[in-house]
Order: structure tokens, then sequence, then C-alpha cells
């Protein structure tokens, strides 16, 4: 059944326009302006693209890593969307093949079963270094293999991303993932500034979390950092939460990187959506104060992060315009990931979002579907 709505004010993706007429039916958008159905639903506050999350360990009490299943995933795609995620990539942090390949399976099944917003999933590791292992459990750490090889060439996993160290995985491995249908992201890794050029002409296109657990710039040497930095074509995900990056480096990448090459991230854990304080991580245990995460051992280990979070900081901390950070949280994305995602026009998925006059989240809907409502 068609619905029909009038939005105060729409952002497109683009720009920015007012008392926009359009309607929805099976799942997209067919129609964007004009003269608007005479029972229309007006939207009060601003109607914006739905925001998409590179970078999901966990959401509503469910850790991908303890918990690979359906289940599991459902409960993250509800606990993301109150916070305006319509579209996001389960991932799962380095561990056991066995749990590679269950969280595949479950990946797979809940596509096929249209789990609201699931969209692929992203294997952060195990081809890591240990020395930028942060969170990551050392022990599971190992090169490329034929077996994690047969899990990336699936074809039902939908969108696909693998964080890797480039001075584990040797260039004509990238490029084989590359041909896989892989987006191969650099991370946890010391390399110095040529592996890591290397690794980019090798065909990868993303560095995951910039600055955090990646070697850095220096007079000598890019590292990690700086040739994320000055690599132009690569998107570089960013945790705007405080922790992971400071407000000063922020603003040093956007001014670096080209527009639309950063594109922000959660890294989010169990706790989001949930009113849990702690859960275990392996042999050890991840505790929330505020809004920080802490293993046992003493690092960060994720992040308490949701993606209109991630919005206001960004704006409020580094002077990006709204419309600038929602493109960072929905179209940019989008375009690294390699789908038409993070716009509102005529033939596209009706994943939006409602933002009240104070920018709090006040609707979410995947496919046309409300899947969360503060009223």
């Amino acid at each position: 059944m068609a619905q029909a709505y009038i939005a105060e004010q729409l952002f497109d993706g683009e720009q920015l326009r007012k008392d926009v007429a359009l309607t929805i039916d099976g799942g997209k958008i067919v129609s964007l302006g004009g003269a608007p159905v005479a029972d229309a639903t007006r939207l009060r506050g601003l109607l914006a693209p739905g925001l998409i999350d590179v970078q999901v360990n966990g959401g509503g009490g469910a850790l991908f890593n303890n918990d690979t299943t359906v289940n599991a995933l459902g409960k993250m795609s509800t606990a993301h969307a109150r916070f305006g995620t319509t579209g996001f990539v389960p991932t799962l942090i380095t561990d056991q093949v066995d749990v590679m390949q269950k969280a595949a399976d479950a990946v797979s099944a809940a596509l096929k079963e249209g789990v609201p917003g699931v969209l692929g999933v992203h294997f952060e590791g195990p081809h890591l270094s240990a020395p930028k292992k942060g969170t990551h459990e050392e022990r599971f750490i190992r090169p490329l293999s034929d077996e994690e090889l047969a899990i990336y060439a699936r074809d039902d996993l939908g969108l696909k991303v693998v964080t890797l160290a480039p001075e584990n995985v040797a260039p004509e491995d990238i490029a084989k993932l590359v041909s896989l249908g892989v987006k191969v992201c650099l991370g946890h890794s010391n390399a110095d500034g040529k592996t890591a050029a290397a690794a980019v002409a090798a065909g990868a296109t993303g560095f995951t979390h910039l600055y955090n657990a990646m070697s850095p710039l220096h007079s000598r040497d890019p590292g990690m950092v700086g040739t994320a930095l000055i690599s132009d074509g690569c998107w570089c995900g960013l945790i705007a939460d405080g922790h992971h990056v400071s407000a000063e480096a922020m603003t040093l990448a956007l001014k670096a990187k080209p527009r639309g090459k950063i594109m922000l991230v959660t890294d989010a854990m169990s706790l989001v959506g949930s009113d849990e304080m702690s859960f275990p991580l392996f042999d050890r245990v991840v505790t929330r104060d505020g809004d920080k995460l802490t293993s046992t051992t003493g690092e960060l280990a994720g992040s308490h992060l949701d993606m209109i979070g991630a919005v206001r900081n960004i704006r409020d901390w580094c002077g990006v315009e709204l419309s600038e950070a929602l493109r960072m949280a929905g179209l940019y994305p989008a375009q690294f990931l390699g789908f038409d995602g993070g716009r509102i026009a005529e033939g596209s998925a009706a994943d939006m979002i409602l933002l009240g006059g104070d920018g709090q989240m006040r609707k979410t809907w995947i496919s046309g579907q409300e899947v969360f409502s503060a009223d």
C-alpha cells in the first residue's frame, strides 16, 4: 500500500528543500516533489537519508563474535535503527575460522530473510599485525589461508569488507580479494608508507578507524596514517566519539582528505541500545564508563557510539555543517561500499530518518517500513 508524506524540510543527500511531497510504494520512493496527495501525512522536522555504518560489532545486547546468529543480527538492527542506522555491515573481529564460517552463514540467512538493514559482512581480521592488535585476540591473528579465501569468495554475503594489515598480506593476495568482490581496508597495521602504498596500488580502497591501531605519520615516513591522508582515492573511517580521536585530529583529516572520503563509523559494541554495563570478550570483560568502553587489559574495546551521535559530534566539535555530516554518515559510506544509498530520490530505497527541531531522532524507515518511532 502506498504511503504519502509531505516533509516540512527534506535533505535529499545533496540539497535542503522545503515542503516536499513524496510517495513510497513497494519499499521505494516512487515520486518526489510535485503536488501532494490529499491525505498525505505531514512530517515535521528534517527528513534525511538513512545512515549507513560500515563497522558494527554489536548492539541491543548482542555481540556478533559471541552470537553468530540471525537473531543477533536482528537485535543489532533494532538497536541501531533507534539511532538512524538504516544499513549496516555486521563486523566480526579476529576469531577462529569456524566462527567466521558461522558469521558468514548468519549473514547469508539474514539477507535471504530480509533482516532490516543488513548489507553484508565486515571481517576485521584475522590477518592483522600483532603490535597493533588493539583489543583483538593475538592467538587468532594469522596469515591468509585457503580456508578464509573460501569464505571471502562466497557470493551470498552481500557487500563484503575485509580489514587487513598490508605487511602480512601480499599485494597479489589483496588483488585476489578485490577480484572476489571484497572491499579491502587497511588497519591494525604497523606498516611503513611504502608497504601501505603498495596495498593501495593493489586495490585496497579503505582505511579502518583512521589514526587508531596504525603506524603514525613521521617526518621521514608517512606510515599508515600519512598514507591514508594522501591516498585521495581511498575512504577513511572515523570514530567520532571523543575517545578514539581528538577533535583536532578529526579536523586535520577533514582538511587533508578530498571531500567525500571521510566516512563516520561507530565500531559499536553490544551495549548500544542496551541497559547492560559490561560484556565478555574472549577471556576478558569490557566495561562501560559513561560512553567509554575499556577492556580489563586496559585498551579501548570498540565504542558506545551510535550514528546520529557521530553526526552531532562531528558537527559540534569540528564545525561541519549538518548536511555534510549527514553525507559522511550516509552518502559517503554508500559510495565506499559501492551501492546506491545515502540519497532520497525517485527510484531509491525508502531508507530515511526524521530528525526533530532539537536534532533528536524521531523516526526511522527501512525500505519504507517504519522501524522506529519516538512517539
